[in-house]
């Protein structure tokens, strides 16, 4: 479809007079008035300018919002922190499908400190909502957090038992269990007031807070009066806690500057999603590692991503769980905004820095290094549970109604830039994991729009499956004796004639996937019905709202979004469109490489500085002769030259 043509499906488009300047909120909505982006700007003009260029420049995922979208609507705010808690609170308000998702490591255990009780428990728990507790960690395994907490317990006796034992105890006048053998301090162990109790909690959370060096300090001022008076009971049990206190310690090693209060963030991302390790040190030490994988709905720049996750980190933390010091792997646009923002809520000054070297740059790689490690975890963990996989196979075939599961599948898109380089990928699934050796690319030399370049590459691809077996031409190795599996014939010349099976580019799938639409599986379709293979299923997955599409069907097939069925062919859509994109990215570079290695007096170095300096081919190609000379090297003729060869 040309761009013109394309454009005009924007109709919503306002005049770029009636976009205020100022700074503020706006937010894209869909024809039944649901909103489907939201996004702040320090300038409303020049940011929406940025949403309705030419369509075939944006990236897929945001022009798949703009055309989704049928209106846009924006607020203007006194300054840019209004702007920064206005986006977060329409965010948290309406769910907008294309804002990044967020999806919290719920594995890990923490401790928490229930300080909504009338006597505050310490437990162990995974559940992060429960009402006024104050939490510490995550720990790696749950008997870290049980010895953490039995450690603590000798030094600051708070209670331990649950609710029900409490409530017995009080009624009682009986200790608790735990109370009787020395592992709970609570009120009802009869030796504290409720007041006292609660001092001693404020003290157990102080301590995990950081301020171990107060209590050591003070223990071993006691330990030392103690002894000093000959109390030498007393100076033992201080002794024991000071040596649980270096235990806890001990626990969490000594990483940065004693009187560090900072949170790092490493963070890995590829185009579909993004996982954040948060690192807490309090007092120099870690205290807690945070986990959160982040789905990407729409494109989104790495400084724009680490502006989302320091607005949903803090938008709702209390003042005392914001620290000092924000390292992060790049600043965001809006850095000083961030800070301003982050002292408001804070109270105190917060610095938003990156870490350049030193300590906490190693620790930042550490963070980053623990993210990349995430991401791939993210990326495998489904793909790598047999169950899981013979579950999606299971639901699609339900979910089509396939006659049977459908063992090998391929997936199908088609790539270009406004009508040129046409290329189209075809990825392979074989019982739910991916066959990187039997992917291929197609180029498409002449093509009328996507939906004939799918009809053009499936044709090409379903003749394979009529070739007959013996069209494979058998290979003759010389002078070898070969032990090969499929080695059939020895010759009286001692040579070996081995006979291939058939190249799995012939072998019949059980589904085609395709990623589009109405349109673009009637094309898929007719290609079937012309090669005389009707009898391959056949579905389209649109990445409008991730509707299945089947052939000749008015409505499309709903799959639940935590299905199996639905994120294997997710992950056949995607796989495709990286496919299609990398290979469509390389033919475009060797296109323009090509045509400017035809330019006298340039040579492989300046391509590659022209390229650089220019950021993309259609720079470029924009840009004056005079612009051209701006780069170093390339004088007043030859850039007259590359200008001359560029614009035929």
């Amino acid at each position: 479809m040309p761009t013109r043509e394309r454009l005009s499906h924007l109709s919503y488009r306002p005049a770029p007079g009636e976009i205020p300047t100022n700074p503020g909120v706006y937010r894209f909505r869909d024809a039944e008035g649901r909103v489907l982006y939201v996004g702040k700007a320090k300038n409303l003009r020049a940011r929406l300018s940025n949403y309705f260029a030419p369509l075939h420049s944006l990236h897929e995922r945001t022009r798949r919002m703009v055309t989704t979208a049928a209106s846009v609507e924006w607020t203007v705010v006194a300054s840019d922190v209004d702007s920064l808690q206005l986006e977060y609170m329409w965010i948290k308000e309406f769910d907008p499908p294309f804002n990044v998702k967020y999806r919290d490591d719920k594995s890990y255990p923490f401790m928490a400190i229930t300080l909504g009780d009338e006597a505050p428990r310490v437990i162990v728990t995974r559940n992060p909502k429960i009402r006024g507790a104050k939490y510490f960690g995550p720990y790696p395994k749950v008997w870290a957090v049980h010895d953490t907490i039995d450690l603590m317990i000798k030094v600051f006796p708070i209670r331990t038992c649950s609710d029900s034992s409490y409530k017995k105890a009080m009624q009682s006048g009986r200790p608790c269990f735990p109370g009787q053998i020395g592992r709970c301090g609570g009120p009802c162990s009869m030796k504290v007031t409720i007041e006292e109790h609660r001092a001693v909690v404020d003290d157990f959370v102080a301590f995990m807070a950081g301020g171990d060096q107060r209590f050591a300090k003070a223990l071993t001022a006691r330990m030392q009066e103690a002894s000093a008076a000959m109390d030498y009971e007393a100076a033992a049990r201080y002794r024991d806690k000071l040596q649980a206190i270096d235990a806890v310690l001990g626990r969490s090693a000594l990483v940065l500057a004693s009187d560090t209060d900072a949170d790092l963030f490493g963070i890995a991302e590829d185009e579909l999603a993004a996982t954040v390790q948060h690192f807490v040190v309090r007092g120099g030490r870690v205290r807690g590692v945070r986990a959160t994988t982040i789905e990407k709905e729409i494109d989104i720049s790495g400084a724009d991503l680490v502006d989302q996750v320091l607005q949903r980190t803090y938008g709702d933390a209390a003042a005392s769980d914001i620290p000092r010091q924000v390292l992060v792997p790049e600043l965001p646009d809006d850095a000083e905004q961030l800070e301003a923002w982050l002292r408001e809520r804070r109270g105190r000054p917060v610095s938003l820095q990156v870490a350049q070297r030193g300590r906490k740059a190693d620790l930042l790689k550490t963070a980053t290094l623990n993210a990349q490690q995430a991401l791939m975890l993210h990326k495998t963990r489904r793909t790598s549970d047999y169950v899981a996989r013979s579950q999606a196979l299971t639901d699609l075939q339900e979910a089509l109604g396939l006659t049977e599961a459908p063992l090998r599948i391929e997936c199908y898109d088609v790539s270009h830039l406004a009508g040129t380089n046409v290329v189209a990928s075809m990825v392979v699934f074989e019982d739910g994991l991916p066959r990187k050796d039997q992917y291929r690319s197609f180029g498409v030399a002449e093509t009328t729009d996507d939906t004939d370049s799918l009809y053009q590459v499936l044709t090409r691809r379903l003749a394979y499956l009529d070739r007959p077996d013996e069209e494979d031409e058998p290979e003759t190795i010389h002078g070898a004796i070969v032990a090969d599996p499929e080695s059939d014939a020895v010759t009286a010349d001692g040579d070996v004639v081995t006979t291939r099976k058939r190249p799995r580019f012939a072998y019949r799938p059980q589904l085609l996937v395709v990623d589009g639409g109405q349109p673009q599986v009637a094309a898929a379709a007719r290609a079937l019905a012309d090669a005389g293979h009707e009898e391959i299923a056949l579905c389209g997955i649109a990445k409008r709202l991730e509707e299945v599409w089947l052939p000749g069907e008015e409505y499309p097939v709903i799959l639940p979004r935590t299905s199996e069925a639905l994120y294997l062919l997710q992950r056949l859509r995607d796989e495709a469109h990286r496919f299609a994109i990398t290979h469509q990215r390389k033919k475009r570079k060797r296109d323009i490489s090509s045509v400017l290695a035809e330019v006298p007096g340039l040579g492989d170095a300046r391509i590659k500085a022209l390229l650089r300096h220019f950021g993309s081919v259609t720079a470029l190609k924009n840009a004056a002769p005079e612009e051209i000379t701006a780069l170093p090297g390339i004088g007043p003729k030859l850039a007259e030259s590359i200008h001359e060869r560029l614009s035929r």
